[in-house]
Parts: structure tokens; C-alpha cells; sequence
């Protein structure tokens, strides 16, 4: 009867187990969607703020391997648009790629008479995963546009 007990004992506890590393599967692969979502929001944030040197961070480790921080943070930080505010949009994603629609809010100041223009944009970005971490893939190195650039 001990026996019988003792191994009902240990199915239930490795029932538990395989039940508990199921949830924790799929409480993880809500959690690289949340946090993809995150970031891309922190991302923008820091770009509003014109910290482009602490969104740099968030780019691909291909991409950092390109540019260097000052750079991207002088082209990022020296635009003449002014972004406002972000909002996330939406995000689908793969294994290892996400797609996610932000709403910018935005202004530019025009020539002439008409002065500064609010407006608001859609952007669409790509993360994507490395070594179990998300980045920002800018749209220049991405499979679908590499090799289109335009030739004058």
C-alpha cells in the first residue's frame, strides 16, 4: 500500500512539474510579446527625448556592428522633424520576427508662411529576435530590401 501511495506520490508531482513548465512555456511566449511591445514604445520614447545614444541599445547587433553610437545618435538627435508622442498600434509575430505599427505624433517646420505642421505617422517596424533578445532591424537591412537600393 506505502508503494502503491508513494508512486501516485511522485505521478502527481511530476504531473505538476509538466504542468507548471507548460505554463511557463506559455506565459513566456506572452512575455516576448509584451516585451517586444515595450520596447518599441521605450525605443521611441528615447528618441523623442533626443537620447537617440540610449536607443541605440535597441538595435539589431548586425546594425551596431555598422554604425557606430555617436553616429546614430548625431544623424537621430540632428533631424529637423520633432517627434512628439508614441503609441503602440499592433504586432504579429513569428518565432523569431515581430512586426509592430506605432502611431507617431510629429512636427516639421516648413519654409515660408507655413510655419511649423503637426501631423501624425505610421510607422511600421521589424524586431526581431538574437541570442534571446528583441532588436530593432532597421528597414535598410531587412532580407526584402536589401540589394533595392536606388542607383542615380
Amino acid at each position: 500500500m506505502k508503494y502503491t501511495r508513494s508512486r501516485h506520490a511522485r505521478f502527481a508531482a511530476a504531473l505538476a512539474f509538466l504542468t507548471l513548465a507548460g505554463c511557463v512555456a506559455g506565459i513566456r511566449k506572452h512575455e516576448d510579446a509584451s516585451v517586444i511591445r515595450d520596447k518599441a514604445v521605450q525605443r521611441w520614447d528615447l528618441l523623442i527625448s533626443h537620447d537617440a545614444a540610449k536607443a541605440y541599445d535597441y538595435l539589431s547587433p548586425g546594425y551596431r556592428a555598422t554604425i557606430s553610437r555617436a553616429t546614430y545618435a548625431q544623424r537621430m538627435d540632428s533631424r529637423g522633424i520633432h517627434w512628439k508622442k508614441v503609441r503602440f498600434g499592433s504586432q504579429k509575430c513569428d518565432s523569431d520576427v515581430c512586426h509592430v505599427k506605432l502611431i507617431v505624433d510629429y512636427t516639421l517646420r516648413m519654409a515660408g508662411p507655413t510655419g511649423t505642421v503637426k501631423s501624425t505617422g505610421f510607422v511600421n517596424e521589424t524586431w526581431i529576435r538574437v541570442d534571446g533578445g528583441w532588436y530593432f532591424l532597421p528597414e535598410a537591412l531587412q532580407p526584402t530590401k536589401l540589394g533595392k537600393e536606388k542607383h542615380s
